[in-house]
């Protein structure tokens, strides 16, 4: 390998480990070599064979280092040309992930439609699978979920759950029914940081203690503690609201949750937990208030409903492409502040009369995209809780911005490293300036050029940089999708029934 290979390599490794929150000691004794010789692989310093790359890309649960490895899946992608057609949007990848979740509190049958089948999903079976639960797939992504007598957590798949964030909502449903239990964890949720001391403030008052070591989450419950007063959430984090409202869910008593996310995910587990006999008051605002049934056994059906960040990821294709397409099954309440700033950059569309998603409660619409000129907005652009802009859609801003006339700053207060992932797009052609870890300045518009590139680890900046290379002529190369695969159900093959030319295609 050359030097400048080797250092993009580096790079690559050094982001990834940072994305799983491991330190170079922590990686390295996982991979069973010295701090040393990964500093020197980091730094572009050493040699590296497509072994030692496949094993620190599964160490990492990304591909993003394991170029040349068969099994891994990249796109083509001949760029420059505009779609057109109409497109249903996919039921909530979240809230798909939280309802498998929320099925262990029912020992009853549970039936889940439309559910979308991505790898983030096939994970959460897997380990649902392993501890006793049968999942069956029927027609048309139809899920049907059967509970055993007694669950068997000896038998948990650890490879599938670690691969996972969402085991830590496995929580809020598991604390009624045992004293004590252990759960892997997926790397780089270590307690006292932000992303999981949350969880812990929102299960403390149900009497569970938890204590983090050797990648385990050990449980232990006092069930003769129950929640005094009402809690208050630390983070109005959306799992962290899943887990309290879990855990309220089978409480034998009222459980008043404040600063709860009142999110599309959010919205979805209350309508389901409710069909399971569970009365809350407060869905769609920050207070929930539970009223719990500690014994629960109903043969339930839902319908989860549409996933407002894949509508999100379709209006930036569309706005990228300069393309007129449909967008069907938008919800559109989950969407109002990112249109209501598209419409202030210029943005045209139609929108139908809302309708109601098969949950019976969030309002739909169908939007039909127009070629538009965009300009910067006036002010930055930023996330905030629900009802604000989400912070899963602010990626597609970067890429929408690159297309608009100026100077656009997008502030991600939110993540540590997201925001460096979005500088890629330099390589494609935009100006991404990267000033802070939490913010970039984009200016457009931009010429797009095709390139080959390495898959960001980080779904959303993934999808960005795919949508760019729907826009830059020639063709590009985006390498190991797996990430994509995690958030979206048959993402390119879609793409391509509106137009778009992506071919998938592995190793040899």
């Amino acid at each position: 390998m050359n030097g400048d290979y080797l250092h993009r390599i580096g790079d690559l490794i050094r982001n990834a480990r940072r994305h799983r929150g491991y330190t170079q000691a922590q990686l390295a004794d996982i991979l069973g070599t010295s701090q040393s010789a990964l500093n020197r692989i980091e730094r572009g310093h050493q040699n590296v064979t497509l072994d030692t790359l496949a094993r620190i890309g599964e160490a990492l649960d990304s591909g993003i280092v394991s170029l040349g490895v068969p099994e891994l899946m990249h796109l083509r992608v001949a760029g420059g040309t505009a779609l057109s057609g109409s497109i249903d949007v996919k039921t909530s990848k979240n809230a798909g992930v939280a309802l498998l979740c929320a099925s262990l509190l029912n020992k009853g049958r549970t039936t889940l439609r439309k559910v979308a089948r991505i790898e983030e999903v096939n994970r959460i079976l897997e380990v649902l699978n392993s501890i006793g639960v049968k999942s069956t797939w029927l027609d048309d992504n139809d899920l049907e979920l059967i509970p055993p007598d007694q669950l068997d957590l000896s038998s948990i798949d650890e490879t599938a759950a670690r691969r996972t964030r969402s085991i830590i909502m496995f929580l809020g449903p598991l604390l009624h029914d045992r004293e004590e239990f252990e759960l892997p964890y997926a790397g780089g949720c270590d307690l006292g940081t932000r992303t999981v001391e949350p969880h812990m403030t929102a299960l403390r008052p149900f009497g569970l203690e938890i204590r983090a070591t050797e990648g385990y989450y050990h449980a232990r419950v006092d069930s003769q503690v129950a929640p005094s007063r009402p809690i208050v959430l630390t983070e109005r984090g959306d799992t962290v609201t899943e887990n309290a409202l879990l855990a309220a869910a089978r409480h034998d008593g009222v459980t008043v949750i404040r600063n709860a996310s009142p999110n599309y995910m959010v919205q979805d587990l209350c309508f389901f937990l409710t069909k399971l006999g569970v009365i809350i008051e407060g869905i769609g605002t920050t207070t929930l208030t539970v009223h719990g049934v500690t014994d629960i056994s109903v043969d339930v059906d839902y319908a989860p409903s549409e996933d407002p960040i894949e509508a999100m990821s379709l209006l930036a294709a569309a706005i990228v492409t300069s393309s007129s397409i449909t967008i069907r099954r938008v919800p559109i309440e989950f969407l109002e502040i990112e249109l209501a700033l598209l419409e202030e950059m210029g943005f045209d569309y139609d929108r139908t009369d809302e309708y109601l998603a098969g949950n019976g409660h969030t309002r739909l619409v169908d939007l039909t995209t127009r070629e538009s000129t965009l300009h910067a907005p006036i002010d930055k652009i930023h996330p905030m809780p629900f009802p604000g802009l989400n912070i899963d859609n602010l990626p597609f801003f970067a890429v929408i911005a690159a297309t608009a006339q100026g100077q656009t700053m997008i502030h991600d207060w939110v993540y540590e490293n997201r925001a460096i992932y979005l500088t890629e797009l330099t390589k494609l052609g935009a100006s991404v300036t990267l000033l802070d870890p939490h913010r970039v300045l984009v200016e457009g518009p931009t010429h797009w050029s095709a390139a080959e590139l390495m898959c960001p680890p980080a779904l959303r900046p993934a999808v960005v940089i795919l949508l760019a290379m729907l826009a830059a002529k020639g063709t590009s190369v985006l390498r190991n999708v797996y990430v994509i695969n995690r958030g979206y159900e048959d993402l390119a093959e879609r793409l391509n029934a509106l137009g778009a030319r992506i071919e998938t295609f592995r190793d040899i």
